[in-house]
């Protein structure tokens, strides 16, 4: 979240920026400056009363030693009054102190300089281009809703059955291609140098509300009430959060942690083709890449996990457009994030595969991650996370752009890992 004195400092940018997002709670930015300046107050009112307390208590423990105990005992009741009056501060302190956080909690973060304009998807800017052709299909040539029945690797109806519409259930040469797929992301992670994490898939509400997930997408995660714990829409949750309440060395940067792990997400959007089959679903596997960065380099981390995306996408032979998204399609934690889209040849159409983002203290000062200068001060640390990649599109994409009369061929980069060069 964002700092109240960050908001206080920056009152102009902040504003610009929630403009940008389309944020349309800009009366929050002033209740929390109001809410702030009555923690000051309450604060200073009980530091005085603190003051006075220990003043008087000085005077009673000389009054006694002096033998005037008369006196003594007539400013125990002064004492005890302002013994009360004190707890009652600190309580008042407190909730005004939850009031700042609750308030500040419903306002997203500030997106960078270098953000566009716009309202939605519609307004995202291309970052760069494909410009080579794009894969063009014999005729005949089908989605791969319809290659999976043909070929037998994925059964919707078989997850409808044990769970429910959007739970693919992945048989013989499809489970062995998201297993390659992810063996193959995961290597790739390790020689970046990206440590390999097996988090938990569920986690609490600290965890979410740490990454920003709560409470701005409370209604789209899955949720255990009798435990209290969320299934995780992406492993940047755990992972990031294996530092929350932590303060770091400035020479442990950068912190490089790669993470495969099914994803979880309620809403899986509307009826209709764009939405069909592996197009959207309610669990997919990803492997995500996240960074803990100093300051001053994570937008130059941001281009290197960009880059690591771009060598994952030429490996697989997949044709691939990056957009930079505009402030109205932004995700909440963001201050800036690049979206990969790969080309899907049967379906005509760009098919996102990774959000790549650049969180700056946001999350960090959600999870107190700071790491301390060489001044000895604490400072909030910056967080990145990228998808490297998301499976289910990348299958659908690999399944169209490569079906042959004779099967669907394997990109040479997957074929060490699948074991076989088609699905036939």
């Amino acid at each position: 979240m964002l700092t109240v004195q960050f908001i206080r400092e920056n009152n102009e940018r902040v504003r610009a920026g929630m403009a940008k997002r389309n944020f349309k709670r800009l009366e929050l930015l002033d209740e929390v400056l109001a809410a702030d300046e009555q923690r000051r107050k309450i604060q200073q009112e009980s530091d005085r009363t603190l003051a006075e307390g220990n003043r008087l208590s000085d005077e009673i423990g000389q009054l006694y030693r002096s033998g005037r105990r008369e006196e003594a005992d007539a400013l125990k009741a002064q004492a005890a009054e302002l013994r009360e009056k004190g707890d009652q501060l600190r309580k008042q302190q407190e909730e005004a102190r939850q009031q700042v956080t609750d308030l500040l909690l419903q306002i997203p973060n500030c997106p960078a300089d270098q953000v566009p304009h716009g309202l939605g998807a519609d307004d995202n800017e291309v970052f760069k281009p494909w410009t080579a052709p794009l894969p063009e299909l014999a005729p005949g040539a089908q989605p791969h809703w319809e290659l999976i029945k043909q070929y037998d690797i994925i059964d919707f109806e078989l997850g409808t059955k044990i769970t429910g519409a959007g739970f693919p259930v992945y048989k013989g040469k499809g489970a062995k291609l998201q297993r390659a797929l992810i063996a193959f992301f995961l290597d790739e992670a390790e020689a970046a140098g990206y440590r390999e994490i097996m988090p938990p898939h569920l986690v609490n509400a600290d965890s979410a509300r740490g990454t920003g997930q709560l409470p701005d997408k409370d209604d789209q995660m899955y949720y255990a009430p009798l435990d209290g714990l969320y299934l995780i829409p992406t492993a940047e949750v755990p992972v990031t959060n294996l530092y929350r309440d932590s303060i770091l060395k400035e020479e442990e940067f950068p912190i490089k942690m790669a993470a495969y792990t099914p994803c979880f997400r309620r809403e899986a959007g509307s009826w209709g083709a764009h939405v069909r089959g592996l197009n959207r679903l309610h669990q997919f596997d990803k492997v995500e890449i996240v960074q803990i960065q100093h300051p001053e380099r994570s937008y130059e981390t941001l281009l290197e996990m960009v880059a690591h995306v771009e060598g994952l996408l030429d490996k697989l032979e997949l044709p691939y457009r990056i957009l930079r998204l505009c402030g109205g399609d932004m995700g909440f934690s963001s201050a800036l994030t690049f979206d990969f889209e790969v080309y899907s040849a049967a379906q005509q159409r760009w098919l996102e595969v990774s959000s790549v983002s650049n969180f700056e203290s946001f999350q960090a000062n959600r999870m107190q991650l700071r790491y301390r200068t060489k001044d000895k001060k604490t400072e909030l640390a910056h967080t990145l996370n990228g998808s490297a990649l998301a499976l289910a599109r990348i299958v659908a994409a690999l399944l169209e752009n490569n079906q042959t009369p004779e099967g669907v061929l394997i990109p040479e980069a997957l074929r060490p890992y699948t074991r076989f060069d088609r699905i036939s």
